[in-house]
């Protein structure tokens, strides 16, 4: 048995190791499901509390244990293995990693493995928490490893205080902080962000290229950010914020889908308005290439495409957050003229499907007569207006899910009122489509820049008028406010309500969020390319970057070996002023041998110059004070020590 797996830990070094794996496993726990989460944790604190006791858990209860724990995580993630099944399985091992530590390198090896848990996590999200609770967690780890290192060496006898160990570990940090940051600066990158792993978009989809009524309610209660927009001049009042995303033609009785076909199409013809909005868009990491603007968008941004019916389109997933400068105006004239078969895409509804509606839209019709689209679409809202609600409380429709909705349910969401919009207005012969997006924001002081939520994804529907063209009608802005009954605001604690109070606190978070995206993950080629802008370099190629990194690069690692060099300075007084003493004899040929004690050297010397004989007793004083056990009674006291060093330096050959 080798001496490392013979040395028995004791409490502090348990305590100090438990405490460091805990909270390296924090910042991944964060990331996963709450039960999973919840479940993983809660072994966690089992399995630390009877290690940290020192008992032992039997083998047939730790078989147990890992066998439900890796079970629950390959049954919650449905057996697909990836990602997110990998890092929940590593917090899983994490969690019950503690149960064989029992001597040092047991310990060593649970820190090892504890310090893949905050790496994992930034698989998972790279926002500014994970980072900092991951610095946390492998402060604890470096300092529980120094700690180990006392316990081999048997300085454990006279530890060092928390914060001594803290200020060495992070002096260690110091030494190599410029040449992490020389490589993150300067260092040549692709043109996708340094922080390329694609943070969780499979966790947040986005906006969906299809929509079933109903089945919005998790992206409605989400109120994690979309997108955050930064105006360049007056932005546009809240109620006309339209964040076009995906158009949907296609009904199939169930589902709206949205043509794969029409992002080939050039753009439709629009005549823009007099206003215009000029603004930068940074989007959250979805695992979709839609791109959303504010309606409409007058051009397509470089790395963009801009589709038939002014939808975004990226050539990849946007997994990382991205960031795009726009322009919109609304549109004085949308497809004033419209194509024969375009017109039939929007009119286009699935046989046997909703009678009743269909019924109700062809009396309509012969009742406002031929040419009066307007008067059918202002008809269909005064219906709403007086006789529908809000409310997110609603049962899945069945195969007649218009008719139900319109004569049976009268309650729903935005999805429910758009698709009931568009089938009545195609039934009546108006061509129409749904509209999905986001709408409205919140306006954050810190930063002067507006944030859209999840929660504040709509569905509204686009009617077509001649001499208008397509024209937007919101039947949900329709129903009167009074008769809203249950409204995100009463659902949504980022809507504050009773937590207004913590408003400032919801605007700093998401501003330093904001930074973060901006200053860290942002920061991609171009963006390094730039970076010499203020001191009047416009750009810089890539052999200019490869010398800039490397004369960085030197400095600092001419500053990393002096800051070494510099720490090799014994730190102990004591041992400082004898190394001194030693030095003195040394000029004189008779320094002392690295194999040689203290005592026998002393006896050497002074075989050889009697005259020092005080040597023999400041060497005894000496190994006195290094090496005695404290309950051998002979290490002396602190102002005893002062007085040693005191003598060291006065000695003289």
């Amino acid at each position: 048995m080798s001496k490392r797996s013979s040395i028995t830990l004791d409490a502090q070094s348990r305590g100090w190791t438990l405490l460091a794996a805990a909270v390296c496993l924090l910042p991944l726990l964060l990331q996963l499901p709450a039960q999973l989460a919840v479940g993983i944790g809660g072994v966690a604190v089992v399995v630390a509390g009877s290690t940290w006791r020192g008992l032992a858990l039997p083998a047939w209860l730790r078989l147990l244990l890992a066998l439900t724990l890796i079970g629950t995580v390959l049954t919650m993630s449905r057996f697909v293995f990836g990602r997110d099944t990998g890092c929940a399985l590593l917090a899983a091992m994490l969690a019950l990693k503690p149960i064989e530590m029992a001597s040092l390198r047991d310990a060593r090896s649970l820190l090892g493995f504890g310090l893949f848990a905050p790496f994992a996590t930034f698989l998972l999200d790279q926002g500014p928490l994970p980072l900092a609770l991951g610095l946390v967690g492998a402060t604890l780890a470096l300092a529980a490893l120094l700690r180990l290192s006392e316990l081999e060496s048997g300085d454990s006898r006279r530890p060092l205080a928390p914060w001594r160990r803290f200020a060495t570990v992070w002096r260690l940090v110091a030494i190599g902080l410029p040449l992490a940051l020389a490589a993150f600066w300067l260092f040549p990158r692709l043109a996708t962000p340094l922080w390329g792993v694609p943070e969780r978009a499979l966790a947040r989809p986005g906006l969906s290229d299809s929509m079933s009524p109903g089945e919005w309610i998790d992206l409605l209660t989400d109120d994690t950010p979309a997108l955050r927009a930064t105006f360049n001049g007056p932005a546009p009042p809240t109620s006309q914020m339209y964040w076009r995303g995906p158009v949907l033609w296609n009904f199939d009785g169930r589902t709206w889908t949205q043509p794969q076909w029409f992002r080939n199409l050039p753009a439709a013809e629009v005549v823009p308005s007099a206003q215009r909005y000029d603004y930068e868009l940074e989007i959250e990491p979805t695992d979709r290439r839609q791109v959303v603007a504010l309606e409409l968008p007058a051009v397509a941004p470089e790395g963009l495409q801009l589709s038939l019916d002014y939808g975004l389109f990226s050539a990849r997933p946007l997994t990382a957050t991205t960031r795009w400068r726009m322009q919109s105006a609304p549109a004085a004239a949308f497809e004033p003229v419209l194509k024969v078969t375009l017109r039939q895409m929007a009119l286009r509804l699935p046989e046997g499907y909703n009678p009743r509606t269909l019924a109700l839209a062809r009396q309509w019709r012969r009742e406002a007569g031929a040419g009066n689209d307007a008067a059918v679409v202002q008809r269909a809202l005064r219906w709403i207006t007086s006789e529908f609600a809000y409310t997110l409380e609603t049962p899945l429709l069945g195969r007649n899910s218009v008719d139900e909705l319109l004569f049976e349910q009268k309650a729903g969401f935005c999805e429910h009122y758009s698709s009931a919009f568009v089938v009545l207005m195609r039934a009546a012969g108006i061509p129409a489509r749904v509209v999905t997006g986001y709408v409205g924001g919140y306006r954050n002081p810190f930063g002067d820049y507006w944030l859209v939520r999840r929660s504040d994804a709509h569905a509204w529907a686009e009617v077509w008028l001649p001499r208008r063209g397509w024209v937007r009608v919101d039947p949900t802005a329709a129903i009167a406010p009074e008769r809203i009954y249950d409204t995100l605001a009463d659902r949504v604690p980022g809507a504050f309500g009773a937590f207004a109070g913590l408003r400032p606190v919801f605007n700093v978070s998401d501003w330093l969020r904001r930074g973060w995206n901006d200053f860290v993950l942002g920061f991609d080629a171009s963006r390094q390319q730039r970076l010499l802008q203020p001191f009047g370099i416009d750009e810089l190629d890539s052999d200019h970057l490869i010398a800039l990194f490397f004369s960085v690069a030197g400095l600092a690692l001419g500053w990393m070996l002096w800051l070494t060099a510099r720490s090799e300075r014994e730190r102990d007084p004591v041992l400082r002023a004898w190394h001194r003493l030693d030095a003195r004899y040394r000029r004189l040929a008779l320094g002392r041998e690295p194999h040689e004690p203290a005592l026998a050297w002393a006896q050497r010397v002074g075989s050889s110059r009697p005259q020092v004989s005080s040597l023999n007793a400041l060497s005894l004083r000496f190994a006195n004070w290094r090496y005695a056990r404290p309950q051998d009674g002979q290490r002396e006291s602190p102002g005893r020590a002062r007085q040693l060093i005191r003598d060291l330096r006065a000695h003289r050959p």
